[in-house]
């Protein structure tokens, strides 16, 4: 961003992301003091009169904002190619006189339909600004699929004008660990992971904390507790990214429900949501917004490509908050070594496992060796042999990887050693593979050395996630 404010050119920076993430905060720490024009579009969410905001209602709301920086207007413009028009018109006052910022926050939610938006956007980027020399603008907006689609990948007058994306992703648990020592929050490892099973690396969330209290105290502080900042933000959180946002919930609710997914298809079926295009952009704006992903299980065809929620929030959220009446200010304290507790923290960690799939690599020393990191279910044992992690490597060696959440050491028992055996087998055989394969364990606190341990190739802590 520093790069691009000084390159004496003019610039169009998109920068999108995840609700809640920090991309505004991220600008206005930058470039609070820079700012020639600040907007930010009006929320498409239903206001208190019963009305959705309309192209009028953005239209007033832009004539506001150019107004606190100076603009003389009468009246409110009546189409987007008048207001760009007077938009123009405040930046030649100041485009003299220093570098010019102008960021445009929320872009997407401007676009109300039939309003003619990107037609003046497009008019007022290659008509005046991106001849200018002194311009920067910046534009975010959380609906990410917008983002891509009608601005980065535009196939129309905005082709390739872009000059610097950014995609702002949550917080890894290495960039948590610094903000919580800038923050003075005290938290080992082991409660920062589980900080992180549940609020996902999102800013907003983290800063909620409050120093002092433990996190179970803070969790339900900001969860559980009757006026609970968080507790009602899974809905506002859709509805606020999505106009089809009762869809994407509907497909969000059933993503919870299995670990490993569900295939497109099986999405159809489930939901009722018919099995075409508008399925396929609705799953497309879910993984671009960060919430789902998909891949193709282990050693299986394209045409078997899951979807799989992976937002820790949305998680955390359905398994414990949605539909439970009467929730007590302390259930977080009062569970902390339920069994429904513990079975949660093991599905969270391997979904963190996964998030950190590249820390791994970097821990078993294969960071530059080409990989295809998949789970692995199998289709002819029964029960079904399932493999949390596959690490396919083009070194010849398979690592076969288990993720154990434990509060101490983890103890591999004559069961678990006879499971794994089994496993490591049905995968041979169904996989026909030829390379090495390697068991491996990502387990919080290692492994307990016993007669079975000896059978791990390689064993991971938590301290490899980070």
């Amino acid at each position: 961003m520093e790069q691009v404010y000084l390159s004496g050119k003019s610039e169009l920076v998109a920068i999108f992301g995840r609700r809640r993430v920090g991309k505004t905060f991220l600008i206005r720490e930058l470039y609070q003091e820079e700012w020639c024009f600040y907007h930010t579009g009006l929320s498409p969410i239903e206001t208190e009169n019963g009305k959705f905001t309309t192209l009028g209602l953005q239209l007033q709301g832009f004539a506001s904002s150019m107004r606190q920086f100076g603009a003389t207007i009468e009246k409110t413009p009546d189409n987007w190619l008048e207001a760009f028009d007077m938009l123009t018109g405040l930046l030649k006052m100041h485009i003299r006189k220093k570098r010019c910022v102008v960021f445009i926050d929320e872009l997407p939610w401007m676009d109300t339909e039939r309003s003619g938006f990107m037609t003046a956007f497009e008019h007022f980027w290659n008509g005046w600004a991106s001849a200018q020399k002194n311009i920067m603008l910046i534009v975010c907006g959380s609906a990410t699929s917008w983002m891509e689609d009608r601005l980065i990948n535009n196939k129309g007058g905005l082709y390739d004008r872009v000059t610097c994306e950014i995609h702002l992703e949550p917080f890894k648990l290495s960039e948590c660990e610094e903000y919580y020592r800038r923050k003075g929050i005290v938290m080992d490892r082991y409660d920062q992971l589980q900080c992180h099973m549940i609020m996902g690396g999102i800013p907003f969330y983290m800063d909620g904390l409050q120093k002092g209290n433990s996190l179970a105290q803070n969790i339900d502080i900001l969860f559980f507790d009757k006026h609970a900042q968080l507790r009602n933000e899974f809905e506002r959180l859709f509805a606020s990214l999505f106009t089809n946002h009762e869809d994407c919930i509907k497909v969000v609710r059933l993503l919870a429900d299995r670990r490993e997914g569900f295939t497109r298809k099986e999405i159809a079926e489930k939901t009722g949501i018919p099995y075409g295009g508008g399925l396929t952009k609705l799953l497309q704006s879910l993984k671009a917004s960060d919430f789902i992903t998909d891949y193709t299980p282990y050693n299986r065809s394209t045409r078997q490509q899951c979807y799989k929620l992976v937002d820790n929030f949305c998680l955390f959220y359905l398994k414990f908050i949605e539909n439970v009446k009467n929730l007590s200010p302390t259930f977080w304290q009062d569970n902390l070594l339920s069994p429904k507790l513990n079975a949660w923290r093991g599905f969270a960690f391997e979904n963190v496992c996964f998030e950190h799939s590249d820390k791994i690599k970097a821990a078993l020393g294969i960071s530059g060796v080409h990989t295809e990191i998949a789970p692995w279910r199998s289709m002819e044992s029964s029960p079904a042999h399932q493999i949390d992690m596959v690490i396919d490597r083009a070194d010849r060696i398979v690592n076969i990887c288990e993720m154990k959440y434990s509060n101490a050491e983890y103890t591999i028992t004559k069961a678990y050693d006879q499971e794994l055996r089994e496993k490591v087998q049905a995968f041979i055989e169904e996989t026909h593979s030829r390379k090495t394969p390697h068991l491996t364990m990502v387990t919080t606190y290692g492994l307990k050395s016993n007669e079975y341990s000896n059978r791990i190739q390689r064993s991971l802590t938590l301290d490899c996630l980070f």
